[in-house]
């Protein structure tokens, strides 16, 4: 691309996704330092006022306006000695100028007030499985102690969230199982106890316990491929001799609560958060059912006070996470 200073058709200096092109002879990096400039003066068609204004000598400020209409080839200021006025061209360019500052403006002084100690924000991820009860339970307890900390959430499964972190829409998330990749530092915080759920009516319902094996020929609902849980069902059933034959498959362990009161399969579930009517939730004696909690964070990434102290909270809570079990 040829430079601005050479005459180019500069028309286009964003892609089609809006960003700037910010390549060293683009008119983005070449105007970019002189627009506060421009934009005081635009305001009080005065370059002395607007050099009291911006704290620079008005020769400075006079300069650098010139420059940025011989850089650009357009007349911005119609002179008239000591005073400005702007020209139908520097009116219109103005306006534009002053969106672009007042979008970096707010920019600026949203993450300052998201990075705030006492009063930032956190955008934690978690388990659809942890939503109902054990997140509000863990923010409402953090926030005894920083009340002013706000937080944006998201319910996901595990790899979902992991890139949502890589995408630096995440600071943190809850998840399970506990990924292992080169560019995340995770956390063990304990482990949740899987229970086989059946509908209140069926032949293994008035047990408290059974070997997983014995549910071979029954059909199960589960949660979709990718998520955790569906990987952790395939595993467990294998170690109990059999591949499961899936009946529905599902988003939100809940629903899947449901499908088995409605007697339309059974499923390994975490335990429910409140009692629900129809099923009955039998411990797993064999092999063990249980699934590992741990909380994970991108490598190298520098923590703002309130993400740092949320991270605290939580590692402190270590072993707080397994459920007791279900009425």
């Amino acid at each position: 691309m040829s430079s601005p200073r050479n005459g180019s058709d500069k028309s286009v200096t964003a892609d089609t996704a809006g960003t700037a092109d910010l390549s060293g002879d683009s008119w983005a990096a070449l105007l970019a330092p002189r627009l506060a400039q421009f934009a005081a003066i635009a305001r009080h068609e005065h370059i002395t006022r607007a050099a009291q204004d911006l704290d620079q000598p008005q020769p400075t400020l006079s300069r650098a306006v010139a420059r940025l209409e011989a850089d650009m080839g357009v007349a911005l200021l119609a002179r008239h000695g000591r005073t400005v006025s702007l020209t139908p061209a520097g009116r219109a360019f103005a306006r534009s100028v002053e969106r672009a500052l007042g979008e970096v403006e707010r920019a600026a002084e949203a993450i300052r007030t998201d990075a705030d100690p006492a009063a930032g924000k956190v955008a934690f991820g978690f388990l659809h499985t942890m939503g109902p009860e054990t997140v509000p339970e863990l923010i409402r307890e953090f926030r005894t102690d920083h009340p002013k900390i706000r937080f944006s959430l998201v319910q996901s499964y595990g790899e979902d969230m992991i890139e949502r972190m890589r995408q630096g829409e995440l600071d943190l998330c809850l998840t399970s199982p506990v990924p292992d990749a080169p560019d995340l530092v995770t956390r063990r915080l304990g482990e949740q106890r899987l229970y086989l759920t059946v509908p209140g009516d069926h032949r293994l319902a008035a047990r408290r316990r059974v070997r997983l094996a014995e549910a071979a020929n029954e059909p199960f609902v589960t949660l979709e491929p990718g998520y955790g849980l569906r990987r952790l069902t395939e595993r467990l059933c294998e170690q109990a001799g059999f591949k499961p034959r899936i009946a529905f498959e599902g988003e939100e362990p809940e629903t899947l609560r449901g499908l088995v009161a409605a007697g339309l399969g059974v499923a390994l579930l975490p335990p429910p958060t409140v009692p629900r009517p129809g099923v009955r939730e039998l411990s797993v004696t064999a092999p063990r059912a249980v699934r590992e909690i741990g909380v994970a964070w991108m490598a190298g990434h520098p923590d703002p006070p309130p993400v740092a102290a949320f991270k605290r909270f939580l590692l402190g809570r270590r072993g707080q996470f397994a459920a007791t079990r279900p009425a």
